[in-house]
C-alpha cells in the first residue's frame, strides 16, 4: 500500500521510521517532509496548509492511507476534504479537531463533562480581563485561544507579567490573528504528563504515558518552547494510575463528543497534571505530540499500519498494544535562540556518526539538504532518541552521542536534564500518594 505521512517536523520522521518498517508498504512520501524522512521516503513539495493540492496528490498517486501530523491541517479541516473525496486518513475532522484549535471549547466539553481541570474565566474584552488580574492571588496561567505553537500558555508569578501578556496577546497581537481571546485559569501545583490514546470514535488504546519538557532551559526555567525532550515510559505512573485516567478522562471526554453529535476519531493527547487531588487536564491536543512521538514509537512493538487500520475501520478494541521492554529518551537539539529568533542554514556535523547505531537514531525536524550537506531549517533541529534497558541507560546513550564525538552544529542548544524527573524516587513516592488517594 502507498501511504502520505503529512508534516516536516521530528515526530513526522519518526512516523515515516516507524511505517517504513511495515512489510504491507510499497511507497511512502513525506509532504513536505526534511533532510532525515528524505533518507526514507519521497519527499513532496506541498505545504502542510495547501490542503487542495495535497488532495489533488493523494488521488494522483493512489494513495491508500494518509497520516496527519501537525495540529493546523486537522483544525484547518483536511480530514473532511480527504474523507469527501474518499480518500482514506487518520484524523479527527475540523469539528473535533476544536478541542486543540480552541481553548475555550475544550474548557467548556470538560466543565459541561465534569471532567476535571483548573477552574477559570474566559475574557474576549482586554480591559474586563485586565480588571480581573486586579483581583485574583498569584501565580495563575493565561491561555491565549487559537494556534500558537506551543507558546501561548504562561505562568504568571504576578500582576504586572499577567498584565503584560494580555496586552501582547489581547492588543498588540503578537500571535497575529490568534489569541484575541485568553483563558485565564488557577494554577495547579504536579507534575505533567504525555497520555496520547487511539480512538475510533467508541473505542481506545492507550499509548505509554510520556513526559514533555517545555520550558527551554534545564530545571525548568525559561520560556516556553514546542518541546525540548521527551521519555517514556514514565516510571510513577502505573497501570492504577493509567486506569483512573483512562476513567476519569479518556472515556468521559469521547462519550461526551459523540452524544454530541461530534465523535473523535484519530489520536487525541490530553496533556495532564497529577495534583494532590488527581490529574487534572491542561490541554488537549488532536494528534501525536513532538518530541514525545519519539521515544513512545521507539518502543512500540507493533507494525503501526495495524494501528491506523483499526481506527480506520472501527476495530481498536481488537487491537493489543505491544512494547519493547526498557525505555526510551529523546532529547531535542536547538537552534541558538529558540524559541525566539534564530539563523538557519548553519551545516550540521556528525550525522554519520550514528549511521547503523542500535541504540541511537537522530530524528530530523528543522532540517533540509544543502548540496552534500544537511543543514539546520528550523528552531527545533533534531531529536537524539535513544532506547536502554531502563531510562538511566537510554538517558546515558542519548547524551553520548551530542556534541563533538557524536552530533552538532554551531550555537547548539540542548537541555541537559531530560529524563531526571523519572529517576527521583522521592517524586515516585509523592505520586504514589496521589495514586492511592481516594
Amino acid at each position: 500500500m502507498k501511504v502520505l505521512v503529512i508534516g516536516s517536523g521530528g515526530r513526522e520522521h519518526a512516523l515515516v521510521w516507524k511505517i517504513v518498517q511495515s512489510k504491507k508498504i510499497s511507497k511512502i512520501f513525506c509532504a513536505p517532509g526534511n533532510a532525515g524522512t528524505n533518507e526514507l521516503a519521497e519527499n513532496v513539495a506541498i505545504g502542510i496548509g495547501e490542503l487542495d493540492r495535497l488532495v489533488y496528490f493523494a488521488k494522483k498517486e493512489k494513495i491508500d492511507l494518509t497520516i496527519v501530523g501537525p495540529e493546523a491541517p486537522l483544525i484547518a479541516g483536511i480530514t473532511d476534504l480527504f474523507e469527501k473525496n474518499k480518500l482514506p486518513i487518520v484524523g479527527p475532522t475540523k469539528r473535533a479537531a476544536r478541542i486543540e484549535g480552541s481553548k475555550i471549547y475544550a474548557k467548556k466539553l470538560l466543565l459541561w463533562n465534569k471532567i476535571p481541570t483548573a477552574k477559570f474565566a474566559c475574557f474576549d474584552d482586554y480591559k474586563y480581563a485586565s480588571e480581573f488580574l486586579k483581583t485574583k492571588k498569584y501565580p495563575l496561567v493565561i491561555k491565549a485561544e487559537g494556534q500558537c505553537l506551543g507558546k501561548g500558555v504562561v505562568v504568571c508569578k504576578d500582576e504586572s507579567t499577567a498584565q503584560k501578556f494580555i496586552r501582547e496577546s489581547m492588543v498588540e497581537g503578537i500571535f497575529k490573528d490568534e489569541g484575541k481571546r485568553i483563558i485565564i485559569e488557577e494554577y495547579l501545583e504536579g507534575q505533567e504528563i504525555s497520555f496520547m490514546v487511539a480512538t475510533d470514535g467508541n473505542d481506545f488504546v492507550s499509548l505509554l504515558p510520556s513526559q514533555d519538557h517545555k520550558r527551554a532551559f534545564d530545571g525548568d526555567r525559561g520560556p516556553n518552547t514546542g518541546g525540548m525532550g521527551a521519555y517514556a515510559p514514565v516510571p510513577f505512573v502505573d497501570n492504577k494510575l493509567i486506569k483512573r485516567i483512562e476513567e476519569e478522562i479518556v472515556r468521559p471526554i469521547l462519550k461526551a463528543m459523540v452524544q454530541h453529535d461530534n465523535p473523535y476519531i484519530g489520536i487525541l493527547y490530553p496533556g495532564l497534571i497529577l495534583t494532590n487531588d488527581g490529574p487534572k487536564v491542561l490541554e488537549f491536543n488532536c494528534r501525536f505530540g513532538d518530541p514525545e512521538t519519539q521515544p513512545v514509537l521507539s518502543l512500540l512493538d507493533l507494525d503501526i499500519i495495524d494501528l491506523f487500520d483499526a481506527i480506520l475501520h472501527k476495530k481498536i478494541k481488537n487491537i493489543r498494544l505491544k512494547w519493547k521492554k526498557g525505555a526510551a529518551v529523546c532529547v531535542v537539539l536547538a537552534s541558538s535562540g529558540y524559541p525566539g529568533e534564530y539563523k538557519k542554514g548553519i551545516i550540521i556535523h556528525g550525522l554519520k556518526n550514528l549511521i547503523k547505531k542500535k541504540d541511537v537514531i537522530a530524528f530530523h525536524a528543522g532540517t533540509k539538504t544543502d548540496g552534500n550537506e544537511v543543514v539546520t531549517n528550523g528552531g527545533r533541529v533534531l531529536g537524539i532518541t535513544s532506547v536502554g534497558k531502563d531510562l538511566k541507560q537510554a538517558i546515558k546513550n542519548a547524551y553520548k552521542y551530542i556534541g563533538r564525538k557524536g552530533v552538532h552544529f554551531s550555537g547548539m542548544q540542548y537541555r541537559k536534564d531530560i529524563g531526571e524527573k523519572g529517576l527521583r524516587k522521592s517524586l515516585w513516592n509523592w505520586l504514589y500518594r496521589i495514586n492511592c488517594k481516594d
